[in-house]
């Protein structure tokens, strides 16, 4: 992948968003005195990374001329982030008293077990992995603990059934000090509409694979599992929408902290037929942040030089950077969307998967009703994505 055509204050929160263990101090505190503080401020705040930005300055720059709405970034995201942690625990727990093993996701894995600075960890909400065997025992728990089933597209049903037809529920609730929290319980690790469920590990197999975290009962998918599924997961956001360009620190922090075994993690790849999809991920947060992906793995992976250059041209043309803006038409997001499997067989099978399959998702049995469902959901990937 060449790299990415990058305005000074985008460079600059690139260099700013890299695991704070490896930050270029000398580019920094010379990019932010030549671009001065209003314009990084104003670009870090629209781009969704002010707190990670913050804690990087406060590393850098000489702290009697670092303006106090960093700190109020950094210490406003840390309060949340307290919060949030607290609860993850205390959810575990809870869950740990059933023999229910819990997986934190994505951020809420990395904050919790290996990324230790909170206001440098923004996150929405909190994302979790349980057995799908365990699935509804799970709901029934935290419903009885005041968590409600609330799905916050508008175009998803408000329902149990639902939800284990989909890959996960998402709820409500408040918590002790007030604040307001949106907590995702999965049983697919990635649940993504164009991701079929056999290119997804398996969650039985992250939860046996999963490992502890010193002194609390959420575990932690081990590195390669962890790695595949945050790589996923950001290609399942196309890589920019949002929260968009922060989502590639997820790969940084795993590869910067995790010993990986990148054969292992190769192999992993290639058997689910994600290579593409992987590739983008690991290519991109390489290409922008500088982390250390290895060469070799890049190639094994590597799709066809074209795919690659016409991917990479078209993610520019959107836009790596401001995430909440509109970034595809429809027919646009849903041409991207196909670039990302490895073979046309692949692409076709995620549009109409076997009656075996539909049968299973939807749980029905009668051939007849066949078409109703495939109209069901073709009607559901076109409809229900809320920003392309």
């Amino acid at each position: 992948m060449k790299a990415f055509k990058l305005t000074k204050v985008e460079s600059l929160l690139c260099l700013c968003i890299r695991h704070c263990d490896f930050l270029e101090k000398g580019k920094i505190v010379s990019l932010y005195k030549e671009l001065g503080d209003e314009a990084v401020y104003a670009s870090a705040k629209l781009n969704g990374v002010a707190s990670i930005t913050a804690h990087a300055l406060s590393l850098c720059v000489d702290s009697s001329v670092l303006p106090k709405h960093w700190l109020d970034e950094y210490n406003a995201i840390e309060e949340k982030l307290a919060d949030y942690m607290a609860e993850l625990d205390k959810v575990a727990s809870l869950l740990a008293q059933h023999d229910i093993a819990l997986l934190a996701l994505k951020n809420s894995g990395i904050t919790k077990g290996m990324y230790p600075y909170l206001g440098s960890c923004p996150m929405g909400d909190i994302d979790v992995l349980v057995s799908k065997k365990q699935f509804r025992q799970a709901h029934e728990i935290l419903v009885a603990h005041g968590y409600t089933l609330k799905f916050r597209c508008d175009f998803e049903e408000d329902s149990l059934e639902a939800a284990e037809h989909g890959g996960g529920a998402e709820y409500s609730v408040e918590l002790e000090g007030g604040r307001h929290l949106w907590f995702e319980l999965q049983w697919r690790p990635v649940a993504g509409r164009w991701i079929q469920p056999e290119q997804e590990p398996k969650a039985d197999e992250l939860v046996a694979r999963s490992i502890s975290i010193e002194g609390s009962d959420v575990r932690l998918l081990s590195p390669e599992d962890n790695l595949l599924q945050v790589a996923l997961h950001t290609a399942k956001h196309t890589f920019v929408r949002a929260p968009g360009f922060r989502l590639h620190t997820d790969v940084d922090r795993i590869v910067s902290t995790q010993n990986i075994d990148w054969v292992l993690f190769t192999k992993r790849v290639i058997a689910l037929r994600t290579k593409t999809a992987v590739y983008m991920s690991l290519a991109m947060a390489k290409s922008l942040l500088g982390t250390p992906i290895p060469d070799d793995v890049l190639n094994k992976i590597k799709p066809n030089a074209l795919k690659i250059t016409i991917m990479q041209a078209w993610l520019e043309k959107v836009g790596i950077f401001e995430p909440d803006a509109t970034k595809w038409s429809k027919p646009g997001y849903i041409v991207f969307v196909s670039m990302l499997y490895d073979t046309f067989s692949d692409f076709y099978a995620g549009i109409f998967p076997s009656s075996e399959k539909m049968k299973e998702q939807y749980e029905f049995s009668s051939n007849a009703l066949l078409p109703y469902y495939h109209v069901k959901r073709i009607a559901g990937l076109l409809l229900t994505r809320a920003n392309i």
